[in-house]
């Protein structure tokens, strides 16, 4: 005969309820309401759940808000003048349509500055080459290899304008590059920056120069963070300095190459501030940045220069999704 309190627990000795789906913090505050005889209290699990989902775009809303703020609505209304006459200066403008983008399609001086970029282009290609290289020999232990790293970085930590004058004079008639030449017995009468091919030339180095250290540092991080066992393992199998940059440092480093390579194409169309400063655009060095800052700044036309800036930008992005095409981001395991 069993007794009817025989399979009732003890008042506060029973087994906890299994934990349902609700999880283990709904299971104990159900418990306690059982045992103290209160109903569960259901809605702060509930609160609980909304503040995890809204915590997130709490801590997004102030980068939002200044992307939209600083990026997004300067887009937009540029894209909106782009379609007008606007001279920049009058409130009043009209919507003359696509007539813009038809005059920059038409008008081939508008796209000759394009040729420029090619300067550039082949100049980036100089500077990835040399980064990776630099990079490579000062991931190893090397002398002094502290030393060369902020020789290569100092040029990234400087201003552009003060960049763009100190090679102004560097460059110069009886300049520094000339006084540095004549040491080694070569002396020259020649314009550095008094020809379209030297002065383009010239620009191009002083880019080389300026953007090496970013790109070091990219490659110097991608390539420490792969892991030493590997490395191990390789010299272990008898593998050269050649082969561990081939088989192990280049796959490690891809998606930092491919994003080293769309940085590069997109500063080399839309270069600038160096040409701009150095020589205005003058003797053959105009690039269409400058040339848009020209139609709207010097010719007031500013509608036509915000079609331009439309087209530079689609032209940017067209490049940047054929190079992901072409070179897609695929994760590599090495291990």
């Amino acid at each position: 005969m069993t007794h009817a309190g025989a399979h009732t627990p003890a008042r506060g000795f029973g087994k906890a309820p299994a934990e349902g789906p609700e999880g283990p913090e709904e299971a104990e505050s159900e418990a306690v309401a059982r045992v103290s005889g209160r109903a569960a209290p259901s809605a702060a699990p509930r609160r609980t759940r909304t503040w995890r989902l809204l915590t997130p775009w709490l801590f997004l809303l102030a980068p939002l808000t200044l992307l939209i703020t600083f990026t997004y609505a300067p887009i937009a209304n540029m894209i909106a003048y782009s379609f007008t006459d606007w001279d920049g200066v009058s409130p009043e403008l009209h919507y003359t349509g696509a007539e813009n983008y038809a005059e920059i399609f038409t008008r081939e001086d508008l796209f000759q500055v394009f040729w420029v970029s090619g300067y550039y282009l082949a100049a980036s290609v100089i500077q990835i080459v040399a980064a990776l290289y630099f990079a490579t020999v000062l991931s190893f232990s090397v002398r002094f290899r502290n030393f060369f790293k902020g020789v290569l970085f100092f040029p990234s930590l400087v201003n552009g304008v003060a960049i763009g004058f100190v090679f102004l004079y560097f460059f110069q008639d009886g300049g520094t590059l000339d006084t540095v030449l004549g040491l080694f017995g070569h002396h020259t009468d020649r314009a550095w920056l008094g020809t379209p091919e030297s002065a383009n030339v010239s620009l191009a180095g002083v880019s080389i120069w300026r953007y090496l250290g970013m790109n070091f540092v990219l490659f110097l991080g991608a390539i420490q963070s792969i892991p030493g066992e590997l490395y191990e393992a390789a010299e272990l199998d008898g593998a050269g300095r050649w082969h561990q940059f081939r088989y192990v440092i280049l796959p490690g480093i891809k998606p930092v190459l491919t994003l080293t390579v769309i940085l590069s194409v997109s500063g080399s169309l839309s270069a600038f501030e160096i040409p701009y400063i150095m020589t205005g655009g003058a003797t053959g060095t105009e690039t269409f940045v400058i040339q848009t800052v020209k139609l709207a700044f010097q010719f007031n036309k500013t509608g036509l220069a915000s079609a331009a800036a439309v087209v530079l930008l689609l032209i940017i992005l067209l490049v940047t999704w054929v190079q992901r095409r072409l070179v897609p981001d695929d994760r590599v395991d090495l291990v």
